[in-house]
C-alpha cells in the first residue's frame, strides 16, 4: 500500500478517508490512479478534465472510491464486483458487510498493482469474478470459492467470533484480508496456470488439482496434517489438498508484496523495494525474499515490544520459498 496525501493541502491520508482531518476537504480514491482527488460537497471530482464522482456506496458500506461519470453503473471496481449483500434492515450484519468491503478494497487495489486480470460477472457470465457477502445469523454461510463466486461469511469480521475460530482451529493467523486473498488465490488458479507453459511445474511443486476433494477434505478433519508438514507446507490447511496449498501460497504472495510496499512507502524497507520486487523472473522474487526475511522479523520484535503476537506468525522452507516463486513467475507472466 502506498503512502498517501491529501492532494489540497498535502496531509498524509490513510487509504480508507474520505475527508482530509486537516484541511476538511472531501476526497476520494481514484483506483486507477491510485490516489486521492477532490471532491465538492456532491461527491463529484473538482477537477472536471476527466469527471469522476463518489461511489455510491458512499454511506451503505463506508466505500471511499470514485468512478468516472461515464461509467455504466455509479459503483466503483471494487463494489460492483459485490454481487449479493445481507438486507439493509440488519443493522449489524450491514455493519460488517461494510467492514469487509473495506478489506475487498485492498485486495483489489493490490490486484490492480500487480496488473492481474479482474473480469467480472458481468463482463463474464459463466466465469467472471463476483462476491457474496453473506450473514450468517439465520442461514449457514461457508466461506470458499466456486467458478469465480467467492463467498465470505460476514461473521469473519467479528473478532470474538473470529478469534474462536482460529484457537479452535489451530490457526496462527485468521482475518478477512487473508480470507480474501486466500479465496481469490482459488480464482486465479484457472486464470494464471490451466493454460501456462509453467504447469508441469504446478503439477511437480504442489500435485494434482483435480484430486478428489471431499475424500482429502474428509482425511484432514479426520487425521489432521501429517508429521513434518512444516517443511513444505506454508500452513496446516495448506496440507489438505494441492487446491488449498496453492491458495495459501498465493495468500502469502500477496501478504508479503502489500507488507513490502507499505513498508518501503513509510521507510521501513529501502525506497526502491517496490520496484525492486518488480525485477523479471527469479531475480525478482529473490529480491522481494531477500527485502521481507528482516523486515518480517523487525515487525514480529515490533509486536512483541507491545506485548502482541507476531505479525507473521509463519515460517518459509526453501520448499515453499519454490512454491511462492512459481506463483512470482505466474504472475509475471500474467502482467507481460
Amino acid at each position: 500500500m502506498r503512502d498517501f496525501l491529501c492532494p489540497n493541502c498535502g496531509q498524509r491520508l490513510a487509504f480508507e478517508n474520505s475527508v482530509c482531518l486537516n484541511c476538511h476537504s472531501n476526497v476520494g480514491f481514484d483506483p486507477l490512479l491510485r490516489a486521492f482527488i477532490l471532491v465538492d460537497g456532491d461527491g463529484n471530482s473538482v477537477d472536471q478534465t476527466t469527471p469522476r464522482k463518489m461511489c455510491a456506496n458512499l454511506h451503505l458500506s463506508a466505500c471511499n472510491w470514485v468512478v468516472p461519470t461515464s461509467d455504466y453503473t455509479p459503483l466503483c471496481l471494487s463494489d460492483r464486483l459485490t454481487r449479493t449483500v445481507p438486507p439493509k434492515a440488519d443493522a449489524k450484519a450491514m455493519a460488517a458487510f461494510a467492514e469487509a468491503e473495506a478489506a475487498k478494497r485492498r485486495l483489489i487495489v493490490e490486484l490492480l498493482e500487480l496488473d492481474l486480470p479482474i473480469v467480472g460477472r458481468d463482463q463474464d457470465s459463466e466465469q467472471g469474478l463476483a462476491f457474496d457477502l453473506l450473514s450468517s445469523r439465520k442461514e449457514q454461510v461457508f466461506t470458499g470459492h466456486d467458478n469465480g463466486i467467492i463467498t465470505l461469511n460476514l461473521a469473519e469480521g467479528d473478532d470474538v467470533h473470529r478469534e474462536q475460530l482460529r484457537i479452535s482451529m489451530g490457526e496462527p493467523y485468521r482475518t478477512l484480508l487473508g480470507h480474501f486473498r486466500h479465496e481469490i488465490g482459488h480464482y486465479f488458479y484457472f486464470k494464471l496456470i490451466e493454460t501456462s507453459p509453467l504447469l508441469p511445474e504446478f503439477h511437480q511443486l504442489f500435485g494434482d488439482h483435480d484430486l478428489d476433494y471431499q475424500a482429502a477434505l474428509d482425511k484432514h478433519y479426520s487425521e489432521g496434517a501429517p508429521a513434518g508438514w512444516e517443511e513444505d507446507y506454508v500452513s496446516s490447511y495448506a496440507t489438505m489438498h494441492p487446491a488449498e496449498d496453492w491458495a495459501e501460497t498465493f495468500a502469502h504472495y500477496l501478504h508479503i508484496r502489500d507488507t513490502v510496499d507499505t513498508a518501503a512507502a513509510f521507510g521501513f524497507a529501502p525506497s526502491g523495494a517496490a520496484l525492486d520486487r518488480n525485477l523479471p523472473g527469479e531475480a525478482g522474487f529473490e529480491r522481494l525474499i531477500e527485502l521481507w526475511l528482516p523486515l518480517s522479523w523487525a515487525l514480529n520484535m515490533i509486536n512483541r515490544s507491545m506485548g502482541h503476537k507476531d505479525l507473521y506468525p509463519f515460517v518459509l522452507p526453501p520448499n515453499v520459498l519454490e512454491k511462492m516463486k512459481l506463483v512470482h513467475l505466474l504472475v509475471a507472466e500474467a502482467k507481460s
